[in-house]
């Protein structure tokens, strides 16, 4: 099993460069209500995509599927909606999602013309899960750990692996047979938790799709299409090496991983505690 790799961006050359290397899907972003409120004092990014952009990186896809994640359900939903799937989206993202209306309605809205991709990102939505996936007309689910962890108060977003809240939302989701996956992704080697611990507990918890983060590959920082080329290519190889490794792990190499995970997350944790009281 190869875990689909996602990637954030409305640029058409370095979607041909990421779909090229091997990425699944591009991933447009056209979220933008309530964004900044939620996440402005975090490092996070913040989208300034159109629904123009869908059309011009449409045109490089020929491999990889695009994913549009649009604004939580609001008044003009229906025909954002309608205009999205008009200029190519093939998989729509619901995100801030809290109660089962907003997702029937987001189902209804979408008619089947699409895929229908939940951001899981609200404690509230986390509660409604059971009823939520009772509905039709879901087709993935993605935990989306910024958001839901301010939700839950906490310091760090991956302390939601370590307290066992992914497992047990991935369990739910496994047993009823859901496309799942969560979070985001460095590249090997890097990250304040490194990448290839995070890596195994996707295929310890059976996830099947993650974000390339903006520290596996910061088009903003690298700039010119070479680097961001090779990036792509090295990175993904690298990805697709340890997940090569991973499916070979027995039970006691995934357990040893989570421990070293939670001990990770507890030394982040308390250096984000002891610098917010400094």
């Amino acid at each position: 099993m190869s875990i689909k790799l996602m990637y954030i961006t409305n640029d058409p050359k370095i979607a041909g460069i990421a779909q090229t290397a091997g990425t699944d899907r591009i991933f447009i972003d056209l979220e933008v209500l309530g964004k900044f409120e939620r996440q402005g004092f975090i490092d996070s990014v913040k989208s300034h995509h159109s629904v123009d952009d869908i059309v011009s990186v449409k045109k490089v896809m020929n491999r990889s599927e695009l994913l549009v994640r649009v604004n939580p359900v609001h008044g003009g939903s229906g025909e954002e909606i309608n205009q999205v799937i008009a200029n190519g989206a093939e998989i729509l993202m619901l995100p801030m999602f809290k109660t089962v209306s907003e997702v029937e309605e987001f189902i209804r809205l979408v008619g089947g013309r699409a895929k229908v991709c939940l951001l899981l990102e609200t404690r509230e939505a986390d509660e409604a899960l059971d009823d939520i996936l009772r509905l039709g007309g879901v087709d993935e689910v993605l935990i989306g750990l910024n958001d839901l962890h301010l939700s839950y108060h906490k310091h760090f977003m991956f302390e939601l692996l370590s307290d066992g809240t992914v497992e047990r939302i991935c369990n739910k989701l496994r047993q009823k047979n859901m496309f799942y996956g969560f979070g985001g992704i460095a590249r090997i080697g890097y990250g304040m938790l490194p990448a290839e611990n995070i890596l195994a507990e996707h295929y310890r918890l059976g996830s099947q799709m993650v974000i390339l983060s903006r520290s596996f590959c910061d088009a903003h920082e690298l700039k010119k299409l070479d680097l961001i080329k090779d990036r792509f290519i090295h990175g993904i190889s690298a990805i697709r090496r340890y997940e090569d490794r991973y499916a070979g792990w027995t039970a006691n190499q995934f357990s040893a991983n989570e421990i070293i995970v939670r001990d990770y997350v507890e030394k982040i944790v308390s250096t984000m505690k002891a610098k917010a009281q400094a």
